[in-house]
């Protein structure tokens, strides 16, 4: 245990000493050089960085729980990414750096009124605070708490082990994003992405071997053989229910689920802001749509695994204990195949990548939260004078109080019925499709006026609202409602513009923040993900690994 935590602190350090010493000569005073990393970003760095903040141990822990549990349908929330990172690339970015925005409320701003940009800004806050935020330090304190046996050595509870663990997570977190900045944040990303894929695919691969007795090839006929084959099926029943992914929602709830959060989602939309221009943008999000086609590889994989050892206790691969506890909570399969599969000299190393992941994710999301805070709401509302370097105090302040919020909150994710990744994609849907519609109508259209927008966010959160509670809906998959939503929304705002249109047509300006100019590959390289999702998706279907 000693050299596990070793080598953990020198991983985590070197990550913190990079970052510092590539960030030394930076300008965080400005607006730009804290929320922006001064549109500096190259396509590698964005690509890299969009990949762990989306990847942390809300996913890892998850979608190995769902495959656990199910099958590989959790491989959508992986695969799919690929076609709306192709979307966002050919598509939404032209418009996004055309206007030079900073936050996706600016554009509503632009586009519709203040009134509109402040109350999106707030149910962004309220997603992050209440769900994404709180999700990503339980998550990440689970393992942590399994891998470090934080509970047995102080004596405590599990659950206050996983408490006090949270409580250090956050704290860490909340420094890199408050005191870094963007390009802080980004850089520290790549660095760990490097090591999530790496030690991310040690985990199936040291399975494989134990599984086949040090023979890689052997381990993977025995898992192909052994588990039922079912359980490699992506595709599953039009009328399954969460957690399992009904085939119909990959072309309906999925895309609009995936959109939202790789199109407009603040979090991830900041990355791509702070690019040095459209061809490095594009570069960035098309190749993160590739590495997104990897993860049922290195994620999904791992709950298979799981389930083939703890098949047959007298086996040996797990304890009693782990297998009586995957019993009780899915979400264990993978702290468990962390510590039953791994050599101990690489467990510190692992950790300290899960570390990275785990810090990606909350402090994007928390550095993202301060933009969305200071630029969108205080500045308007309580300081419209304010210099940038008051901004960035005032979003440093914001920051640590939301980071203390959102670790008295972690604690209640563990009560989630249908596990943590289900439950984070649900709660998104309060707000996702409402936002959604407003951008999308918003970016096409020229005569909706800003009331449109207003009617469709409350009518969706009501409607959404009441389908948790209709008995008839409640048997009806959340990612169909979301899609029935969507359409609802984009028609109730044609329809508003139809009878009500704005007084005078919006038009979209260049305003000159970057060069504009496309990436060349970037139709050959989008097809190229394209091919890739639907290979994946052919492999773990009947005509592949379940056939």
């Amino acid at each position: 245990m000693l050299f596990t935590a070793v080598t953990f602190i020198a991983f985590t350090a070197l990550v913190a000493v990079i970052a510092w010493w590539r960030t030394r000569n930076d300008d965080l005073s400005t607006q730009d050089g804290y929320f922006l990393a001064g549109r500096s970003l190259t396509g590698p760095v964005i690509a890299g960085s969009l990949m762990l903040t989306n990847l942390s141990t809300e996913q890892l822990i998850g979608q190995t729980g769902q495959s656990f549990s199910t099958n590989m349908g959790p491989i959508a929330w992986e695969v799919t990414s690929a076609a709306a990172l192709v979307i966002l690339a050919l598509v939404f970015l032209p418009r996004y750096l055309k206007m030079g925005l900073t936050t996706i409320p600016e554009f509503l701003e632009n586009r519709y009124d203040s009134m509109t940009k402040r109350i999106v800004s707030i149910m962004f806050l309220l997603g992050y605070l209440l769900t994404y935020l709180p999700t990503v330090l339980y998550s990440g304190a689970l393992v942590f708490n399994q891998i470090f046996e934080v509970d047995k050595r102080m004596g405590v509870s599990q659950m206050q082990g996983v408490i006090i663990t949270a409580i250090a997570i956050g704290i860490v977190g909340a420094c890199y994003a408050i005191f870094g900045g963007l390009k802080a944040v980004a850089v520290s990303d790549t660095i760990n992405g490097i090591g999530l894929i790496i030690g991310g695919f040690m985990i199936p691969i040291f399975g494989l071997l134990l599984l086949g007795n040090d023979n890689f090839l052997a381990g993977l006929r025995d898992l192909i053989s052994v588990v039922p084959a079912e359980k490699f099926n992506a595709i599953n029943p039009a009328n399954a229910m969460a957690p399992m992914i009904p085939w119909p929602v990959l072309f309906t709830g999925m895309v609009v689920n995936n959109m939202f959060y790789w199109c407009t989602n603040q979090a991830i939309i900041q990355r791509t802001l702070g690019a040095k221009n459209l061809r490095e943008a594009q570069r960035g999000a098309i190749f993160a749509g590739f590495l997104k086609c990897c993860g049922p590889f290195f994620i999904t994989i791992c709950g298979l695994i799981c389930y083939r050892m703890s098949m047959d206790p007298t086996e040996g691969f797990f304890s009693a204990e782990h297998i009586a506890n995957l019993a009780t909570t899915s979400d264990l399969a993978y702290p468990t195949l962390i510590l039953n599969v791994l050599p101990k000299p690489l467990l510190g190393f692992f950790a300290a990548v899960l570390f990275g992941a785990i810090l990606s994710s909350f402090n994007s999301a928390l550095n993202s939260s301060v933009t969305l805070y200071t630029l969108d709401i205080h500045r308007p509302l309580f300081n419209p004078n304010a210099t940038d370097t008051q901004l960035v105090h005032i979003g440093k302040i914001f920051g640590t109080v939301l980071a203390i919020v959102s670790i008295c909150v972690a604690p209640v994710v563990s009560f989630a019925p249908s596990g943590l990744y289900d439950f984070l994609q649900s709660c998104f849907g309060f707000f996702n499709v409402p936002i959604l519609a407003a951008v999308i109508v918003g970016l096409f259209t020229k005569n909706v006026p800003a009331r449109a927008a207003k009617v469709s966010i409350v009518m969706h959160v009501i409607l959404y609202s009441l389908s948790k509670f209709i008995p008839a809906l409640q048997n009806v998959h959340y990612l169909y409602v979301l899609a029935v939503l969507f359409v609802l929304n984009v028609i109730v705002m044609l329809l508003i513009g139809k009878l009500t249109p704005r007084e005078t047509p919006y038009i979209m300006e260049d305003v000159g923040a970057v060069d504009l100019t496309p990436w060349k590959y970037r139709k050959l390289a989008a097809i190229g993900a394209l091919c890739l999702m639907c290979c994946v998706y052919l492999l773990f279907s009947p005509l592949g690994l379940a056939g």
